[in-house]
């Protein structure tokens, strides 16, 4: 089967498509990017497809052809047995996620792994080409307008670029990965990127993005309510949620509860004509329910996890823990804990993902005894070093 990977080349026929994916479903494994825009819409405007083979070969497929049918595309991420690797996946897997209601699996994700594997916090898809496949990128294409037809020399060699490398920077990783014995903790946290759960958010439980500042039990309960009916109406339309109305406006009448459309349409942001139509309607409603709500109903606030009672000093401690063991095992910091982690851990919270798995073997058990006061961190010959305190001594309570 002959398949033409040049430059200039664009996939915009159902005939050249079907003789992709059939070369790549013959594949051990195929490369995944895409290029979208979101600056104007709820939903992410899919604009390019690029794919490569193990050989290195890339190929571009055009979703914004009208006559391409994506199907037999759709078809080859469902396959079981064809690893699909990605840079950075949880964008790529929301839009195929929105796109086909499942998440393509199995997936190899180089940023995870590059992360795992000692190549730092960033593990930026450059660093890898640069260091693992001896190759710079050009990447000033970057923010390209890739909804606009023809696309330029320029925007299609960046866009294959972003492929291109994958097949070589997945073999070294994977080399590292076996020789490391750490292939169970990516697939703890590429069975976490898989969840469906990461890309469904239900209007029901759209409030909880929203910062409401020490907002009442009521507050909230009439919140979840007009923020439900905000993300409905932005889904429908297809635009921004804070195009549609800002959560600023959303919680002024959440705590002005306002019962007419004249009321309604005082609100900043939410225009006369609005609250008198359709919108202003289902808004109306949405206060009248949430007002109404049981006390026993009422939502619980959402407690940012970084304002709990917790110690700085513990805290810049268990960081200082947290550099020393990353730094020994090879592995990114922020994979293993969060600012926000360390917190409550020096509050005395046990229910942190950095306490369990192989993040407690790695620190979340020093990170316990260090509070505990059963070990100390001490300098030596200008290293840190963890030392057992037999005492027990506690450093917090």
């Amino acid at each position: 089967m002959t398949l033409n990977s040049s430059v200039n080349n664009i996939i915009s026929d159902n005939k050249s498509l079907g003789n992709l994916c059939q070369h790549l479903e013959e594949c051990q494994f195929v490369c995944i990017d895409t290029e979208f825009m979101r600056e104007g819409t709820y939903w992410p405007n899919l604009c390019l497809i690029q794919l490569a083979d193990p050989g290195g070969d890339t190929f571009i497929i055009d979703p914004l052809t009208p006559e391409i049918e994506l199907k037999p595309f759709f078809g080859l991420l469902k396959k079981k047995e064809l690893l699909k690797i990605f840079h950075a996946a949880r964008q790529d897997l929301e839009i195929f996620f929105n796109l086909t209601g499942s998440v393509p699996t199995p997936i190899f994700d180089t940023q995870i792994v590059a992360m795992v594997c000692g190549f730092g916090d960033s593990a930026s898809y450059e660093t890898l080409a640069k260091q693992l496949a001896g190759a710079r990128l050009d990447k000033s294409s970057r923010f390209s307008n890739w909804s606009s037809r023809p696309l330029e020399k320029r925007q299609l060699s960046y866009a294959r670029s972003d492929v291109a490398h994958l097949p070589k920077i997945y073999e070294e990783l994977q080399k590292t990965l076996l020789d490391t014995g750490r292939t169970n903790w990516v697939k703890e946290e590429t069975e976490n990127l898989c969840s469906t759960d990461l890309y469904t958010l239900k209007p029901e439980n759209a409030w909880e993005r929203i910062k409401s500042r020490n907002a009442k039990p009521k507050t909230l309960a009439v919140l979840r309510e007009v923020a439900a009916v905000r993300e409905t109406w932005a889904r429908q339309l297809n635009i921004p949620r804070q195009r549609l109305i800002k959560d600023e406006s959303l919680l002024e009448v959440a705590s002005s509860c306002p019962n007419n459309t004249a009321q309604l349409g005082r609100i900043r942001g939410f225009s006369e004509k609005a609250a008198k139509g359709k919108l202003g309607s289902d808004f109306l409603k949405a206060i009248t329910r949430g007002a109404n709500v049981p006390r026993e109903q009422y939502p619980s606030p959402n407690i940012r996890r970084d304002t709990v009672n917790a110690s700085g000093a513990v805290v810049d401690l268990l960081k200082v823990l947290l550099k020393l063991k990353c730094e020994q095992h090879g592995v990114a910091q922020k994979l293993v804990a969060k600012n926000s982690d360390l917190v409550q851990i020096a509050a005395g919270n046990t229910s942190v993902k950095a306490l369990t798995g192989w993040r407690y073997s790695i620190f979340g058990s020093d990170a316990l005894k260090l509070c505990n006061g059963t070990i100390s961190l001490h300098v030596s010959s200008g290293e840190i070093s963890i030392s057992t305190i037999e005492s027990g001594i506690k450093i917090h309570g």
